[in-house]
């Protein structure tokens, strides 16, 4: 997961307050203080801080950046757009319980996301990878999450842990890593790709959050990328962003399975979070122009004469 910002600014919640205590859900610690009231605390990758953001809603900073929202009583109150939008592709894509699905997520923060799909499609088992330590230990605390098999925190670096797991052992990856605004290089190339089309199985699904800054250079290489590597590609984002006219976020899918473009775009229609779903031609012409992002090729940046 990210060392810095796990999420970009697009999806920014409205100005909040800081947090004093956190009602219904606090965890006392060993020595008797109240960990909830000292505002910022370190994590490994620096610090994080949960401040308050309407009834019962929390969000997650960390090192000053907005990376998770937490409900207090409903799971399925995801906050941020993009977030949404990948929850409802996962549903369009497996009605029903979600039994037998098998979800990685690559990125943890306070486990919004993978919280959601716990109590929405319970039949499922998750893997969520997070690369801080403590930030994976603060999510549990936080938050009800479900223990395994159903949900399981790794610990590790996102690109290791892919090239680590068994083929067709996964139904859906999601990518939500962010350093910075940027997601890691090595998280976006075709190389990356490869490994992660291993680990799915047929009719899998690769969902990435994608920030899109004016311009759009890094969405249009991410689109470009995934385009190379599978067969069908969706684009889902809201007018505004897809159109470079603000900063964002946009999510990218792919699959070796058809999607069903007009249930997904229906879905989000409307709301506080409505988007649009590009699909085919629309795609191609979005990533138009950019080239898939490649690892480098070994010996390249070695030193002369080594």
């Amino acid at each position: 997961m990210s060392r810095q910002s796990r999420r970009s600014q697009g999806s920014r919640p409205p100005a909040a307050r800081p947090i004093v205590r956190r009602p219904g859900l606090d965890r006392q610690d060993p020595s008797g203080a109240d960990p909830w009231t000292t505002g910022a605390r370190p994590i490994d990758s620096g610090t994080c801080e949960l401040v308050a953001e309407g009834e019962g809603g929390w969000v997650l900073y960390v090192n000053g950046a907005p990376s998770s929202f937490i409900s207090e009583g409903d799971p399925r109150q995801l906050g941020f757009g993009y977030m949404q939008w990948i929850a409802a592709a996962i549903e369009c894509q497996w009605p029903g319980d979600g039994e037998g699905l098998r979800v990685l997520h690559l990125g943890g923060g306070a486990c919004t996301l993978p919280r959601y799909v716990a109590e929405a499609l319970p039949g499922a088992r998750q893997l969520v990878v997070e690369i801080d330590a403590e930030l994976a230990r603060l999510a549990r605390e936080w938050s009800d999450l479900p223990r395994a098999p159903r949900l399981r925190i790794r610990v590790g670096e996102a690109r290791e842990v892919v090239e680590g797991l068994s083929p067709g052992t996964r139904d859906v990856i999601v990518r939500d890593v962010f350093a910075g605004d940027e997601t890691p290089r090595a998280l976006t190339t075709t190389g990356f790709l490869d490994a992660a089309r291993l680990v799915l199985a047929p009719g899998g699904m690769y969902a990435v959050n994608c920030g899109a800054l004016r311009g759009l250079r890094e969405a249009r290489e991410e689109v470009a990328t995934v385009l190379e590597r599978f067969g069908h590609v969706l684009l889902v984002g809201d007018q505004a962003t897809l159109k470079g006219r603000r900063p964002g976020n946009v999510v990218v899918l792919g699959s070796d399975a058809p999607f069903d473009a007009v249930a997904l775009g229906a879905r989000l229609r409307g709301g506080a979070n409505a988007a649009v779903v590009l699909d085919g031609d629309a795609v191609v012409e979005f990533g138009k122009g950019a080239d898939p992002r490649e690892d480098p090729v070994a010996g390249l940046l070695a030193e002369p004469g080594t």
